[in-house]
């Protein structure tokens, strides 16, 4: 299963920069990029590093192939000094970053690429584009899993994005702490478990919601999950043990003041012998409406829309800016848009308990490292030759560590001062 070759995720821009770069010879010179945020999305107070592995694998295949290379000289996008370069082209510098699955706050490096400049400079609008997608999704998918309270999550919510996007967000949301996801694409490439029940369609199919289950239950037994609000919730309550027996896995309930449901129909379900049948529920639910269900009755969310989207900031706001050239710091000084100079060290001290207390980073230099401090970065490509990775798993796992670490105010979904303070060390 493959997702689209990224040579053409360049924009124009980038092109017309190597162009000139290689004209007046600076594309060769050393440099550095860094991709960090300058600030949160607003009422966050942490972010995710997700999209790194994948990131990983297209830099190794980024290509531009002969129809790619026509396109952009029949355009006038590049001449043919440029055209030939891009025809031999191959990253061979270094790529170091954050973990997938690591907290970042304002300014983390959480990725530095480093090399030639035009090979470097042709990897931007790649890079924030996996990047801001999937660290979008994964903090999104982060905060539902910390309301949900030890209660599993299936990401359902491939129809609300493009189809590349849909296979990328369901593993964002897996690494965040979903345990399933609808999409089988994700299944089949990142070994995600997958879930899913009928929709209402199937019941509308057949003469009466009975038969519509009674097909399910015969096709796939007992242990599945049946969609009961087609017509009224608690005659399909009715029917669905009805046909299946109180044995029945599961019951979803997609629509209405799901609190009040949920409370109804764990009685009604439990007056039916049905003691333990569970309830999911499903239905534009986001991190604030997951938490609202926590004393009820559920037993499982399905996320689709929010989750998707980020809920409410599809981008984590990442930059890709040029910090060093020949050793040299630079630095852009744009108001508001100012950047530190520098290549990046970063460490996160805490506390011996394991609490994160701050983030330290430090330009062009290294942090007077103190007993509980773990280093940020880590090496992903190094002269153009990926090492490897740790698995999705991993990864998954690491982030749950990570969120153990940060004081709980860090968790709460109310705006307020990010969750772990970082401070910049002034550079010299």
């Amino acid at each position: 299963m493959s997702i689209h070759r990224p040579a053409l995720l360049t924009d124009h821009y980038e092109l017309t920069m190597v162009s000139a770069a290689l004209k007046d010879g600076t594309a060769d010179r050393r440099c550095v990029f860094e991709v960090f945020s300058r600030r949160l999305p607003s009422g966050r107070r942490y972010g995710v590093v997700a999209g790194t592995a994948r990131l990983i694998e297209l830099i190794r295949d980024f290509r531009f192939d002969p129809t790619e290379i026509e396109f952009l000289l029949r355009t006038g996008v590049v001449d043919e000094t440029a055209a030939a370069w891009l025809t031999d082209y191959r990253f061979t510098g270094d790529v170091d970053g954050y973990a997938e699955g690591e907290l970042f706050f304002p300014n983390s490096p959480i990725l530095t690429v480093s090399g030639g400049f035009a090979e470097c400079v042709v990897l931007e609008t790649l890079a924030l584009s996996v990047l801001n997608h999937d660290s979008a999704v994964a903090a999104a998918a982060a905060r539902m899993v910390t309301a949900a309270r030890g209660r599993a999550l299936i990401e359902m919510g491939s129809r609300r994005a493009h189809e590349d996007a849909a296979v990328a967000a369901a593993r964002a949301a897996y690494l965040a702490g979903f345990r399933f996801t609808s999409n089988l694409a994700a299944g089949a490439r990142y070994g995600i478990p997958t879930a899913g029940t009928a929709a209402h369609a199937f019941t509308l199919l057949h003469d009466d919601e009975r038969a519509a289950f009674a097909s399910q239950v015969a096709t796939l037994g007992k242990d599945t999950t049946l969609l009961v609000d087609t017509y009224d919730i608690s005659q399909g309550i009715r029917n669905a043990i009805a046909v299946a027996g109180p044995d029945l896995r599961a019951v979803r309930i997609d629509s209405g003041d799901l609190a009040v449901i949920a409370q109804q129909s764990r009685e009604l379900l439990d007056s039916l012998g049905a003691t333990e049948t569970k309830i999911i529920v499903s239905g534009d639910l986001d991190e604030y409406a997951i938490a609202a269900l926590a004393a009820e009755p559920v037993d499982m969310y399905g996320a689709g829309t929010a989750v998707v989207t980020g809920s409410g900031a599809p981008t984590a706001g990442l930059v890709y800016k040029l910090v060093e050239v020949e050793g040299r710091p630079v630095v852009k000084r744009s108001e508001h848009k100012a950047t530190i100079g520098g290549r990046k060290v970063a460490v996160r001290r805490h506390k011996p308990t394991g609490t994160a207390t701050e983030e330290v980073i430090v330009p062009q230099g290294v942090p007077d490292r103190q007993p509980n401090d773990r280093l940020l970065q880590q090496s992903y490509v190094v002269a153009g030759e990926s090492v490897p990775l740790p698995t999705l798993d991993e990864s998954r796992e690491h982030l749950r560590e990570c969120l153990i670490s940060i004081p709980w105010e860090g968790l709460k979904l109310s705006a307020g001062d990010p969750a772990v303070p970082v401070t910049v060390v002034p550079a010299g």
